[in-house]
């Protein structure tokens, strides 16, 4: 993992709780967005843990910058809804505070290390108001490829629901919600799941106010 943030007590906080946990280390750390881009080049990450506010280049244009080579989590004292907004379009995988407790931020760094999207419940209601507020030109193709049920599984998606609840929900299956994901994730040209919902919204599938 590589950690980037401009407060070097910081980084070295989270080098020693990463270190300390089995299964995961930290291959570098950089102080500002150019140097996270850089270092991500040469280290090749799983997970990037990616401050917003770092100076020569913003968390948000290094997370775009990395176009896809490592997964990234944000982590920031700013609660904000345009951080998070832009974070998610710029290829985000997650997206926490820094009062996240220390577990958690570990089970974080697994679950988007592993493929999944993870936001702080504390933004998602508000990320989805924002998605209502400032609508973006849909930048997924494939929506009109979709068929009756991967619409309605993408739609569950982006209103929250895990996967074991939208099998619940659907009455179907683990494995057929699974395979209705793979292939959203394909159609959509999708990375992960924030993706997804990402593509909900800019689509007009989904609003905030159902």
């Amino acid at each position: 993992m590589l950690v980037a943030d401009d407060q070097a007590l910081l980084r070295g906080s989270f080098r020693l709780l990463v270190d300390s946990e089995p299964g995961l280390e930290v291959v570098g750390e950089a102080a500002t967005g150019l140097e996270a881009v850089t270092l991500a080049a040469v280290v090749r990450p799983d997970v990037v843990l990616m401050d917003v506010r770092m100076p020569e280049m913003d968390g948000i244009e290094a997370t775009r910058r990395l176009g896809g080579g490592a997964r990234v989590l944000i982590v920031t004292m700013f609660d904000l809804d345009a951080y998070v907004y832009a974070a998610l379009r710029a290829g985000a995988s997650g997206f926490l505070l820094k009062d996240t407790p220390p577990a958690d931020l570990l089970s974080a760094i697994r679950v988007v290390a592993a493929g999944e999207a993870l936001l702080a419940p504390s933004v998602t209601r508000r990320l989805i108001e924002e998605f209502a507020r400032t609508p973006a030109a849909p930048a997924f193709q494939g929506l009109d490829e979709l068929t009756e049920r991967e619409r309605e599984v993408l739609t569950l998606i982006a209103r929250g629901l895990s996967n074991h609840e939208i099998a619940g929900y659907l009455h179907l299956s683990l494995a057929t919600i699974k395979t209705h994901i793979g292939r959203l994730l394909t159609k959509l040209d999708a990375r992960d799941r924030a993706q997804l919902v990402i593509a909900a919204y800019e689509s007009g599938l989904v609003g905030a106010a159902r």
